[in-house]
């Protein structure tokens, strides 16, 4: 890199320090006031009005429900190039144990997955080129609704975002904590895992817990296929793949009903995969699994895999031009 290059880049970061304190103080407002997946109407409020401070063209509102969009022109336009930069608004349904000022005040919601920090963030790029529009061309500024689970990207393409706004390319990112300050890490193909939910229903044969000769034990068969399950990935899945299957949650019987054996239980998981192929053996694997542990122990197994989320998989051109960016 020239010194040329790291002096503009120096003049572009003091330049964005300048509002870094206002930033901040709306990843804190935001932070605080967390929303669910198509439910973000206060984020989207705060949004709007930073992105009228900033100066940006154009806001559209309402786009897959509770999407927004900025456009800003650059000094030229006569590329005719339009790129776009996305940042995801929603919170998870979680609970938030913290204790510093600006924590959640709205029971079983927070925004545990950083997306107060990308709204931010995006915020900040919308006012650096606002306020500079060193570029040629147009960019787009999208702010996406429930990435979490509910599909927002393809709400807001559903309801025309591309026809509207025609980019050539869309750049993002998520935080990563597990890296080192001050480093970005782009891959030019996978980069983020698919996301899937299974759901497996385990079905016996209730009773009393004193006589356990008289029923088929979901807790135990459950237990079993836990167990079991692990053994898809290390026995099935090559080791230059990957694959993640676990299984987050159990619900069985009543807490206050100590000696009942329940008739059912019921397990959730997520499995993550990059290849499709490797993703179907999973599925598959897992009904059979599943369905044979039960079967071994008496009860039955019925599992139910939703496919959520495919792989991000960066294409190759884009992903070289953002490292070197970076």
């Amino acid at each position: 890199m020239s010194i040329a290059r790291i002096k503009a880049h120096g003049r572009a970061f003091a330049h964005i320090s300048a509002f870094h304190p206002e930033l901040t103080a709306l990843r804190h407002d935001l932070h605080a006031h967390p929303e669910l997946g198509f439910e973000e109407h206060y984020t989207a409020k705060r949004v709007v009005e930073a992105l009228k401070v900033c100066g940006v063209d154009h806001i559209h509102t309402g786009i897959g429900k509770t999407g927004v969009v900025a456009v800003i022109h650059g000094r030229q336009r006569g590329s005719g190039r339009m790129m776009g930069l996305r940042a995801d608004m929603d919170a998870l349904p979680m609970t938030e144990d913290n204790d510093f000022a600006w924590k959640s005040t709205r029971n079983g919601m927070m925004h545990g997955c950083g997306h107060d920090g990308h709204t931010a963030m995006l915020v900040g790029a919308a006012r650096y080129l606002a306020e500079t529009r060193q570029f040629d061309g147009t960019a787009v500024l999208i702010f996406q609704p429930g990435e979490e689970g509910f599909a927002g990207a393809k709400a807001m393409i559903q309801d025309g975002l591309f026809d509207r706004f025609p980019v050539q390319s869309v750049y993002g990112m998520h935080n990563w904590p597990q890296m080192r300050p001050g480093t970005v890490g782009v891959n030019p193909g996978p980069m983020m895992a698919s996301a899937d939910r299974i759901t497996i229903e385990v079905t016996g044969k209730g009773g009393h817990g004193a006589h356990p000769y008289q029923t088929v034990d979901p807790v135990l068969v459950s237990a079993h296929i836990i167990t079991a399950v692990q053994s898809i990935v290390s026995r099935n899945v090559r080791a230059i793949d990957s694959a993640v299957i676990s299984l987050c949650a159990m619900q069985a019987g009543d807490m206050g009903a100590f000696s009942v054996t329940p008739g059912k239980a019921t397990l959730v998981g997520t499995v993550r995969t990059f290849n499709p192929e490797v993703q179907n053996m999973i599925e598959k694997r897992l009904q059979e699994v599943c369905s044979g542990v039960a079967l071994g122990l008496g009860a039955a197994a019925h599992v139910h895999y939703e496919r959520i989320y495919p792989a991000t998989i960066n294409s190759r051109d884009e992903a070289r031009f953002a490292a070197d960016v970076a």
